[in-house]
């Protein structure tokens, strides 16, 4: 019955009709558009029947998407939780595993890690960093013990609550900030007559959706001009110390740039993007440390 069928074009429906968007879904996929566009027509010439209506005005699935996708779910989630049983088979002696992004791996994460010194003692660690969406799939594969990410309605980030439990680890927040001159005055402003290079992130990362949604609604976008776009946090808080231009960063990456009055924070509170940062773990037991740093951790909140 599947002959001439892959596995990857069923992850590649399910990716669809969770993002709602070829582009979107090509993104964690990690191909381009038009290759994940082949593969979607591959499954629907051997499925017999279109799975995406091209036609509507907004992306739908066809009846028969919906109902292969629907038949998918169970699926997936019997073979994650069958993999993730057979992982946790003399896990005890492997490191635990942290997925997280690059920029949480260096604040809230490391912040984390730290105040759990004494609860895991000389337990090996194993810290895996990766765009949002692959992450979650670690977490959901059983990979992972532990997820660290971002929470905002923004971010289509959905994991089942049947299979897994979060603990909110506080709030963060990106901050547009710019170069500070030695007499502590911003190198741009977000009010300038000529509007002001615009540091970005690329639409990889999680932090540009939540960028993208804030600049979509605020007044004055008009006075900022997109320049420079990276995956990398890090690399972009180096463009805005050497006065490139403006950047909404995380505050715990550049709280003590701004103490030491090398970057300055611009505008209002309103300029501010909050959002919350999530501690997720698999609702089974984990390894004995596991159950112990989730345990500290809750109690140190």
């Amino acid at each position: 019955m599947l002959e001439g069928m892959q596995l990857k074009w069923l992850d590649d429906l399910a990716a669809l009709a969770e993002t709602r968007s070829f582009t979107r879904a090509a993104e964690r996929r990690n191909v381009t558009q038009p290759a994940f566009g082949r593969r979607i027509r591959a499954l629907e010439d051997w499925a017999g029947v279109p799975l995406v209506d091209r036609n509507a005005p907004v992306f739908e699935l066809t009846e028969a998407g919906v109902q292969l996708v629907d038949c998918l779910q169970p699926a997936f989630v019997e073979l994650a939780d069958l993999r993730a049983h057979w992982l946790q088979r003399g896990v005890d002696a492997a490191p635990l595993t942290v997925a997280t992004g690059r920029t949480l791996a260096r604040t809230m994460c490391a912040d984390w890690i730290a105040g759990l010194r004494r609860t895991l003692g000389d337990r090996p660690l194993r810290v895996t960093t990766g765009s949002v969406f692959d992450v979650v799939r670690l977490l959901e594969s059983g990979e992972a013990h532990f997820l660290l990410t971002y929470h905002h309605p923004s971010l289509a980030v959905t994991l089942d609550a049947r299979r897994f439990k979060f603990f909110s680890m506080g709030t963060e927040s990106l901050v547009p900030v710019t170069r500070a001159s030695a007499a502590g005055k911003p190198r741009y402003t977000l009010n300038d007559a000529r509007p002001a290079p615009l540091l970005t992130y690329a639409p990889t990362l999680a932090l540009s959706r939540l960028l993208a949604d804030h600049l979509l609604n605020r007044q004055g976008a008009h006075r900022l001009r997109p320049w420079i776009e990276c995956d990398s946090a890090d690399a972009m808080q180096e463009f805005a110390l050497k006065g490139l231009g403006v950047a909404w960063l995380p505050w715990g990456l550049v709280a003590d740039d701004c103490r030491r009055k090398l970057l300055t924070p611009l505008g209002t509170s309103e300029e501010r993007v909050r959002f919350e940062v999530r501690l997720y773990r698999r609702r089974g037991r984990l390894p004995a440390d596991g159950e112990a740093a989730w345990a500290a951790t809750v109690e140190s909140k």
